[in-house]
């Protein structure tokens, strides 16, 4: 992916990781003139923010404080990592699951 790709696409790959509103704010706003640097965080973000709705459901139910802790301290390395990359202008797929999310949602963007 070329330089000039990356730096039209970075604004709103990193508004991809504010929120489900925002993932969707970057997806729609990427309708008119596809990035796919673009694209690719909107897949990460959705993949994470959804990821992270359905497990909160299960901690939340736990109501335990080391759970709930250990849960947020995952998720916010898990976010910033992905918010690093899209500042940076690289596509660092989410450890583990970054392949998952590109793989699933990979008509988003095409």
């Amino acid at each position: 992916m070329d330089q000039n790709t990356v730096e039209e696409g970075k604004t709103l790959a990193l508004v991809a990781y504010l929120t489900l509103i925002g993932t969707l704010i970057a997806f729609f706003m990427n309708q008119d003139k596809r990035n796919k640097f673009t694209s690719f965080h909107v897949r990460q973000a959705l993949g994470l923010g959804l990821l992270y709705i359905g497990i909160a459901t299960i901690v939340s139910s736990l109501d335990s404080m080391m759970i709930s802790i250990s849960f947020w301290i995952f998720f916010s390395v898990l976010f910033l990592y992905a918010i690093f990359g899209a500042i940076t202008g690289k596509e660092n797929k989410i450890p583990i699951l970054g392949e998952v999310f590109q793989n699933v949602f990979k008509t988003i963007g095409q």
